[in-house]
Order: structure tokens, then sequence, then C-alpha cells
């Protein structure tokens, strides 16, 4: 210690009155700070801030003419006439809120940015958690998140053929109408009717009956025309001649009442025509039901004595129009339908980020919450989501802005019918500016509102990204 005290000691006097003896290697100078005079300015990383901007400098041109002035140029358009040539003033954006059109697709705009990114993030959270304990959970969330691999006019494509309105070739409307057809019965012969030869006439709500009443001991031919060979049960049999019933019941025949090629009689059961499988027959009288028969494959039927005298009536459910399911784009539904195909391509987008949040958390907690007798309701509730809710903030937020600027798929879904009613500012944007009538002036006022729209998202996840940075 007191060599050490001596040293500091020396150390500290002038250099004409050191001591002599061993040479002593002079203390090395310290740098001067970086903001002292006789240095050049250094930015954070070191770099001097002239070369640094040097390499910034096409970066920031680029951003200038691609950005910053198409901005400052479409505020300045929005001011002028269609022309280009007038001032309007603000005239371009009363438009805005006085339009129906406009204003359809500013409605539409808040329940995409109300219910797509929701719903999304959503169902990302619910795939991330059930998949994160299943053996295929990586098979599964790859599966969910292929849709992002598709274009945005690809999966247009797609959901306009999914939502195509005809059963056979729209998969939504194929499942609505399997799902309708199992808990409603159908109809069998839907446009059959009988010719004016035929001894059936209509009875109103699209029911027939016979001319005259039926008596035992004659059979009844019930003839119709209308049905395609190809919509006749596969079941279905040549037709046969009724016979009298011998227990003063009534016999009777339905049959389509069409050779294929030509030829046959009309209400002449012919050798080729196939008998009317499961239509029904009721016997009315007084304008009650007295009795009731279906047609077998034969087209053969047969009511009981009771019918004696009556009419007989084929009732309008054998002939009412098939179930078609639902118009998915027609003016109702095609909002929803459209967000239903973003949806689709974007929960996997949500669900990869979320789980990659959901590995980060530490199970400590998740465990002890089990041991202290929370189920698992809880802890999702109570844990895993206060505990994601940074991660489903940046997957919230990115998807608002997002859908801000949804066009593709409103153009490439919606039908023309309908385009008004599925509008959105993206496509008004697109419509106004390079459509029939095309109006820059009002074009740049939808450009401006669109951006006024993103500027307090953008702001608010800068803001929150700041906050987290600071943590």
């Amino acid at each position: 210690m007191t060599t050490a005290a001596a040293g500091g000691a020396d150390e500290a006097l002038p250099a004409d009155r050191q001591p002599s003896g061993e040479a002593r290697v002079p203390a090395p100078r310290k740098a001067p700070p970086a903001g002292s005079p006789g240095r050049a300015p250094r930015s954070v990383t070191g770099t001097r801030k002239v070369v640094a901007a040097l390499f910034l400098l096409p970066a920031l041109v680029l951003l200038g003419a691609l950005v910053v002035y198409p901005i400052v140029y479409s505020v300045y358009r929005s001011f002028f006439d269609q022309a280009g040539t007038g001032f309007a003033g603000i005239d371009n954006y009363k438009t805005l809120f006085t339009d129906d059109t406009i204003r359809t697709a500013v409605k539409n705009n808040a329940i995409w940015v109300v219910f797509a990114p929701t719903i999304s993030t959503a169902l990302g959270l619910i795939f991330a958690v059930l998949t994160e304990r299943i053996r295929w959970g990586t098979a599964f969330k790859l599966v969910v998140f292929m849709p992002m691999a598709i274009s945005m006019l690809a999966a247009g494509i797609i959901f306009r053929l999914v939502y195509d309105a005809a059963p056979e070739r729209g998969v939504a409307n194929a499942v609505w109408v399997g799902v309708h057809d199992t808990f409603a019965e159908s109809s069998g012969f839907p446009k059959a009717h009988p010719l004016p030869v035929a001894p059936l006439k209509a009875a109103g709500g699209g029911a027939f009956v016979t001319k005259t009443t039926v008596h035992a001991g004659q059979p009844v031919r019930l003839p119709l025309v209308g049905v395609l060979p190809a919509k006749m049960p596969g079941d279905a049999k040549p037709a046969k001649s009724p016979a009298a019933a011998g227990d003063g019941g009534i016999t009777g025949t339905a049959w389509l009442d069409f050779t294929k090629g030509g030829g046959g009689k009309p209400n002449v059961v012919d050798a080729e025509e196939l008998g009317l499988k499961g239509l029904k027959v009721e016997a009315v009288r007084n304008g009650e039901v007295v009795a009731s028969a279906e047609a077998g494959a034969d087209g053969t039927f047969t009511l009981p004595a009771s019918a004696d005298g009556a009419e007989l009536r084929l009732p309008a459910s054998n002939f009412r129009e098939p179930y078609n399911g639902v118009n998915w784009l027609g003016p109702t539904l095609v909002t929803p339908g459209i967000i239903g195909s973003y949806v689709w391509m974007w929960a996997g987008f949500a669900m990869v980020l979320i789980a990659a949040g959901l590995a980060g958390l530490p199970r400590e907690l998740l465990e002890a919450a089990r041991v202290d007798g929370a189920n698992e309701w809880q802890v999702f509730r109570r844990i895993t989501v206060p505990m994601l809710a940074p991660v489903l903030a940046v997957v919230l937020v990115t998807l608002m802005i997002n859908v801000l600027k949804i066009f593709d798929l409103v153009f490439i879904i919606a039908p023309g019918s309908t385009q008004d009613d599925a509008n959105v500012l993206a496509f008004q944007l697109y419509r106004s500016s390079f459509g029939t009538d095309a109006d820059l002036g009002v074009g740049s006022a939808i450009a401006v509102l669109l951006l006024l729209l993103v500027i307090p998202v953008m702001l608010f996840n800068i803001r929150r990204i700041r906050k987290e940075g600071r943590r």
C-alpha cells in the first residue's frame, strides 16, 4: 500500500522533479470526447454523418419520389375539378359525404375494419392455443397458413367459384343445400304439369286435381309431362297400366307421358314410359283429405274404399322448385362473404405470429396457475391472453391497416350487379380515378381520406413500438 501511494505521489509531480532511478512510461492520454473541438462528429454507430447521409441519399430520393411526392400531389389535386384546370375548393370532399355510392364504401370500410381483423386474430389465437399440445399441430398450422402463399387475385377467383349460386358448381351452396335437404323434404318433380288433354286440371297454388270424381272399379290414369328424363328417380321402372281393385278401392297409375325419341300416344301408358315414383296422391272430398297414397316405382298406387266419389289431387309439394341454397353474392351477403374469404387467407398469418409469442411465455406461470386450481379456461383468459396482449396488438393493427387498403377481393368476387353493395374506399378510388366517368379530383379526395384513416392506426403502432422499446 505504501509503494502504491508513493507511486501515485510520483506520478503527480512535474516531469523535471521526478526522482531518478528507473525510467517511467508516461501515462497514455485519453481521447477527447466525441463533441470536443478537433474531432469530426460521429453518429451513434460511430459512422461519420456525411458518409451516412451519402448512403441514405438514394433511399431518401426513392422515398420522396414514390411516397412523399404522390401524397403531396394527391392533396393538391383534390382541390381541383374533374379537368384539373378549375379550383374546386372543398367540393370534392363534400362529395365524399353526399354521394350514396361513396357513403356505402365508407360504411363497408367500417364493417371491414371492425370484423375482419377481429375475426382473423381471434381464429389465429384459437388455432395457436389448440394446436400447441397436439402431435400433428405443425401439419395443421401448415395447412392453415398455406392460403397466405396464394395471391389475392387467385383467392378471389377461388371464392367466386365457392360462392357460385348453382349447387352443382358452388361448394358453399352444395353444402348448404345438402344440410337443408337433410332436415326438409325436397320436391320430387319440379315443373311437372299435365297436358291440356289429360284428365287433370290446375287447382291453384301449384296443385292439380282430376276433372271428375273417381269411383271403385274404374282405374285412374294421371299422366304428367315436363320432367327431364335425367331428373327421373334412378330406380323408376316402366309404368304399368292400372288394374281394377277387387276390394272396392281406387287404383291408378301416375307416369311420365313422354316417349324418348318420339312416338307414343297421350294419356296411354306406353312401354318405354316410366312411372313417377314417390308422387303423392290425395283423395279430397268437400275440401278435406280422406285418403292418400304414394306411387310406386312403376307409378301404380292404391287408395282405400273411402276414396270412392272423391277427387284425386296431386299436392303442390310434388312440384315446388327445389331449394337452391343462398345467394351468397347478393346485396345482403356479398360483404360478409368477401370478409370470409379474407379471413380464410389471413387467419394463418395471425396464427403464426401468435404461436411465436405463445412459445415465449414462461411456462412456470401457467403451471403454477394450474397447481393453484385454475382450469384451462381461467388460465387462458387470465394469464395467456394478457401476456399475449403485445402480440395480439401487433396482429390486430397490422390487419387493420391491411383491410383499409382492400381492393382485389372486392374487385374479383363481387359480381357487377352487387359491386355497389360491396364497395369499399380503395375500390371506389379505382372506379373514380380510372372508371368510365373518371374524376381525378374525387379520386384524389378519396386517397387523402384513406391516408387520414391510416395515420391514426400508424401512430398508435409507432407509439406502441416505442413503448415496448423502453421496457
